[in-house]
């Protein structure tokens, strides 16, 4: 009788012990995700916040184009009924709108008649808003069935964080063949494709948030996929994500917060800021070069797939 021979051409050691959830990995790629999580703190261990975008129940009638917000404010009766019609409509991106650094706007408003928020804002009262409200009620079989709503089917669900929309932020797609975060300063609203983070820092964690170290630890880690191939970035996924705290006496710190603003003007040469933003956060993560070079060919190969 003939005894097989098994001959182990290469092999890799995998600890199975302890509570970390466990993928096996090549040597390099556990070094990288060691130094990733020994140098980084989650992002839910940062002071700042995450919020999902706004659910209207009923997109059709909440959110509007650029001819529609000016056939509404035409039918405004005053001035001072304009004028507070137009500060309500405000501009929102999509998730499909989200690019890496920035965003491409669709003309797209959204009837912000939020529910108000306890002891901060009163609830919108649709009657001091009759524009608004002759637009919606072309909508009433659909607006006032959706569980969606607020205290009324006028006003939008409840939303706690509403006043966040105002601030300058991080904003993201839920759902992409990639990751893609670009900042916003310019009071968008974002629908509920997309999450939204506010907090200090934000220019220097919108650089390690598109670094491909932090891309490729998403894929390798907790990242969630559709049936297509499709990533879904999560609330709950990004705040695993580990980056180093900001420290004002760290000069590579300053100058990748320096960086990511020079995109967010837009006065730049993207490919050579992100060679340069890719330096330094090898630099702060302790990479090797065969291990930023292993990075930059594996987010390469996945950016020319999309």
């Amino acid at each position: 009788m003939k005894q097989s021979v098994f001959v182990q051409q290469q092999g890799v050691e995998c600890d199975f012990t302890g509570s970390t959830p466990w993928v096996i990995l090549s040597p390099i790629e556990q070094s990288i995700k060691q130094k990733i999580e020994a140098v980084g703190t989650p992002l839910k261990d940062w002071d700042i916040n995450i919020y999902r975008g706004v659910l209207t129940g009923y997109n059709d009638a909440f959110i509007i184009d650029t001819e529609k917000r000016e056939a509404i404010l035409a039918n405004c009766q005053t001035e001072e009924e304009r004028k507070r019609t137009a500060e309500l409509i405000r501009p929102i991106l999509r998730g499909r709108d989200i690019r890496r650094y920035g965003y491409k706007w669709a003309e797209l408003w959204i009837i912000n008649i939020h529910n108000g928020i306890k002891g901060k804002l009163p609830r919108i009262k649709i009657e001091d808003y009759p524009a608004i409200k002759a637009h919606l009620d072309l909508y009433w079989d659909k607006i006032s069935k959706r569980t969606d709503k607020g205290d009324t089917p006028y006003n939008l669900r409840n939303c706690a964080y509403m006043e966040d929309f105002s601030k300058p932020k991080i904003v993201w797609k839920i759902i992409g063949n990639q990751m893609a975060f670009a900042y916003d300063a310019n009071n968008y609203v974002m629908n509920n494709a997309c999450y939204i983070m506010t907090g200090d820092h934000l220019d220097y964690l919108l650089a390690v948030l598109n670094s491909q170290a932090i891309t490729w630890y998403s894929y390798v880690t907790n990242m969630n996929k559709t049936g297509v191939g499709d990533v879904q970035v999560g609330g709950q996924n990004i705040a695993t994500f580990p980056i180093p705290f900001y420290d004002a006496n760290k000069i590579e710190l300053i100058e990748l917060a320096e960086l990511a603003n020079s995109i967010i003007n837009k006065n730049i040469n993207l490919p050579f800021i992100d060679s340069k933003i890719e330096g330094l956060v090898s630099m702060i993560y302790g990479f090797t070069s065969e291990e930023t070079n292993f990075l930059h060919s594996f987010v390469s190969s996945l950016r020319k797939s999309i």
